[in-house]
């Protein structure tokens, strides 16, 4: 995941950032206190064990999602990225970036049961349950490695046609989507073959980078570099209605029980919220005020909470140019609720 906070953005939003909110469904809740230093990016939710799982720099730290605070760590993760869930085998995996590895872990002492070799930079990773299998999608290398998730050994490396961002695995369909970033489109992977059986252009989207997926309308919900959520037919791949959103997103995601599809807008400091009308129609409810850099996000399905990862700046003048630095101890994760 990308998108490093500009120091105009900020202060841009420092000082309007009020205008953005808009009356709906969301407001703010508790924030969590992590602290530490590094950078951070994809959070994870474990809904059935109350456990919300967030990447920073070389750890995953563990929330407990009910008590609302860290209640452990899994150590030696260089550069993770994201974390997947394999609750019916009690495993855990994290795909780390640096070292070109995913560790396998316990889901109960959160101890590691083994490292396993991927293709360079994994990056998203995503659990595919019908076969058990393990999906990292792998930047730099520009493929997907599969893993058992049983076992923790590599069942197959695809080849892609560029750069992998994020996925969903659509069990029902023997199908995982990958949104390609550098191609502007997604390339579709059949789960018994580990082949790529189609690929499809994501006009008007450019440059796609969170994934979400509505498995009873067979809708994808991708959001796009250039302001769009794009709302998209799984099993045609025809792009059927987008609307607009904040500047920045890097995470997208989607409740069933409310139809409600959320991208994470880092630059804008928002969370854009639309509604699933119907299959061919989605329709902006909310623009959430966040924070400025809140750019990933994970929704619990069983409370309708949605999680976003932050921190704070230091005050930089309108001209400074390049990434603003972040005070340490002031990580955190900012929940939000429905009222």
């Amino acid at each position: 995941m990308r998108h490093a906070l500009s120091v105009a953005a900020i202060l841009c939003l420092t000082a309007v950032g009020g205008l953005l909110a808009q009356d709906g469904p969301y407001h703010a809740a508790k924030e969590i206190a992590i602290g530490g230093e590094g950078g951070w990016d994809y959070l994870s939710i474990d809904a059935a064990a109350h456990r919300l799982y967030v990447s920073h720099a070389t750890h995953v730290v563990v929330i407990d999602t009910q008590a609302g605070k860290v209640v452990g760590d899994i150590p030696d993760t260089p550069g993770v990225h994201g974390v997947a869930i394999a609750a019916d085998l009690g495993k855990g995996f994290s795909s780390n970036g640096r070292e070109n590895k995913a560790s396998m872990f316990d889901l109960k002492t959160l101890k590691l049961i083994q490292k396993i070799d991927t293709g360079e930079n994994p990056d998203a990773i995503l659990y595919e349950p019908a076969r058990k299998e393990i999906y990292t999608m792998n930047g730099r290398g520009k493929s997907a490695t599969v893993i058992d998730a049983q076992t923790g050994k590599v069942v197959a490396t695809i080849p892609l046609e560029g750069k992998p961002e994020s996925g969903q695995a659509d069990s029902k369909a023997g199908k995982v989507y990958v949104n390609i970033e550098d191609m502007n489109a997604i390339q579709v992977i059949d789960t018994a073959t580990h082949k790529v059986s189609a690929t499809w252009p994501i006009a008007p989207g450019e440059a796609a980078t969170g994934m979400a997926f509505d498995v009873d309308t067979h809708r994808l919900f991708i959001g796009c570099d250039n302001k769009l959520m794009l709302m998209i037919d799984s099993t045609t791949g025809k792009v059927v209605y987008s609307v607009p959103i904040g500047a920045g997103v890097d995470s997208t995601w989607f409740d069933p029980a409310t139809k409600l599809a959320f991208t994470s807008n880092g630059e804008a400091g928002t969370v854009t919220i639309a509604h699933e009308d119907s299959p061919l129609l989605l329709k902006v409810v909310q623009t959430l005020k966040t924070r400025p850099g809140a750019r990933t996000m994970a929704l619990d399905p069983s409370t309708h909470t949605i999680y976003l990862a932050a921190t704070d700046y230091e005050p930089q003048p309108a001209a400074a140019k390049g990434r603003p630095k972040a005070i340490v101890g002031t990580f955190r994760v900012l929940t939000y609720q429905t009222k």
